[in-house]
């Protein structure tokens, strides 16, 4: 006959003792336990959700509507807003010149900032005032820097042609700002000139945080200086060139002062971008409605681009 199995004090569960320890207090405890942190949060909470959150919610009620400011009847439109950004051919002109100027100041910006920071790196005599030099169009006022460039790029007494003209370079002073094919390049070499010395200075950043002995296990392994840039200083600066590329498409995705300052969308339209033809839509013509729609669509390309550039980023880092 088979035995009963026995159990030991070892095998049965232990018995508890004392009285049940007290589950985790919910939220609002905690809120009411916390509530002097939120006393201090309050008044930027409060600036938020009134000119960040309040206007974000009534912009997204605009686009429904037909929206004057001058006109008492702002009748609900449905998605007529939206359909009609779609057929809109100046619309997708203004997209296509925003695309323009972000492809070419972009990388020519973080082209010669990169240039500038690996010179400025070197053990050079004054280089701190070079430095300083090259930062100091980054905290000039934009509108002061565009008003400069727009009397450089003056047709009758602009330096630019005036230097041109000396160097027989060119026959006849040439309509930078008023000539269909060179507004834009014009616009684009002044964002270039202001926008330079913000990489530089996160490049040389870059380049400092790089560990000295990667250099130096590269040039006992035999490697020049174009092997040494190419292989160890090009991957190293890797997530500061995404950093400069993300803020650079932000940026010039919202490009409005010089465009603005110097040519006015103009000529032809030729250097309307989203953020002018927005601002034409809200204050021109007197359409918040319509001006708000455009604004969502630019939303829409600043999230998409940042999305792909991150997803990019995670894809190279994972090879």
């Amino acid at each position: 006959m088979a035995q009963p199995l026995m159990t030991t004090e070892t095998d049965a569960a232990p018995a508890r003792s004392g009285p049940r320890p007290p589950g985790r207090p919910g939220l609002p405890a905690r809120m009411w336990r916390e509530r002097s942190a939120y006393v201090f949060l309050m008044p930027g909470m409060l600036i938020f959700s009134v000119f960040t959150l309040a206007a974000l919610i009534f912009a997204v009620y605009l686009t429904f509507h037909r929206w004057s400011i001058i006109e008492p009847d702002k009748p609900f439109v449905g998605l007529t807003n939206y359909r009609d950004m779609i057929h809109d051919e100046r619309f997708v002109e203004s997209v296509l010149n925003t695309i323009y100027f972000s492809g070419a100041s972009v990388p020519l910006s973080m082209a010669t900032g990169l240039l500038l920071a690996l010179l400025l790196n070197l053990p050079l005599r004054l280089r701190g005032l070079f430095r300083a030099a090259f930062y100091l169009p980054v905290i000039t006022p934009f509108v002061v820097s565009a008003i400069l460039w727009k009397w450089l790029y003056n047709g009758d007494y602009g330096l630019f042609n005036y230097y041109l003209l000396q160097a027989h370079l060119i026959d006849e002073p040439l309509l930078w700002l008023s000539d269909k094919n060179l507004a834009m390049p014009a616009v684009v070499l002044m964002s270039v000139w202001a926008g330079a010395g913000f990489s530089m200075v996160v490049y040389l950043a870059g380049l400092q945080a790089i560990p000295r002995e990667l250099y130096e296990a590269a040039r006992i392994d035999g490697a020049g200086p174009w092997q040494r840039l190419r292989y160890v200083t090009i991957p190293s600066l890797r997530p500061t060139t995404l950093f400069l590329l993300v803020m650079g498409i932000i940026s010039s995705l919202q490009v409005f002062t010089q465009i603005f300052v110097m040519t006015n969308g103009g000529p032809v339209n030729k250097t309307t971008t989203m953020v002018y033809y927005m601002y034409l839509w809200a204050f021109k013509y007197f359409d918040m409605g319509y001006a708000s729609t455009l604004a969502f669509a630019l939303f829409l390309m600043l999230l998409v681009f940042t999305a792909l550039q991150l997803r990019l980023a995670r894809r190279g880092s994972a090879v």
